[in-house]
């Protein structure tokens, strides 16, 4: 976690994952494989609704154990296969907009993947949601190891 000069801080989350880019990044914006893959914490399953372009919006739905968990968003990059930047808005928070940059780097027949989530006002939540995305990446590649590649 950093400090950002603007004093929000901010998260990124760095994997090296077992699938070309191109592939890396269609199975990113697959809302039947987020269903497997976007779940922090207690989530077991994401219900995913995406309109991926700029200005499109998305809706996910992060099924726990004792509540749902519900993210939306407004896509202002989609430049494939190399980098996505939305906004990230928590249903049950909407001041809390924060920003989110993953970036794609090809690496011969691997992919690097880059999340960056900015915009957070508190120490505290930031450490909460670098642990969620470091458990989204571990589970991404997982799923592109099993050869869930779209």
């Amino acid at each position: 976690m950093e400090k950002s000069s603007d004093g929000t801080h901010r998260v990124i989350v760095r994997r090296r994952l077992p699938a070309p880019r191109e592939l890396v990044f269609r199975a990113w914006i697959e809302p039947e494989g987020i269903r497997e893959w976007m779940c922090p914490g207690d989530a077991t399953s994401t219900q995913a609704v995406l309109d991926v372009r700029v200005g499109g919006s998305f809706r996910l739905v992060m099924k726990g154990k004792d509540r749902d968990h519900v993210q939306t968003g407004i896509y202002q990059v989609v430049d494939p296969p190399s980098k996505l930047v939305f906004t990230w808005v928590p249903a049950d928070n909407p001041s809390a907009a924060t920003l989110v940059t993953v970036d794609f780097f090809a690496h011969g027949d691997e992919c690097e993947l880059v999340i960056t989530h900015e915009g957070f006002q508190k120490a505290d939540v930031a450490q909460r949601y670098e642990g969620g995305w470091g458990t989204i990446a571990e589970k991404f590649a997982a799923y592109l190891a099993a050869g869930h590649k779209t």
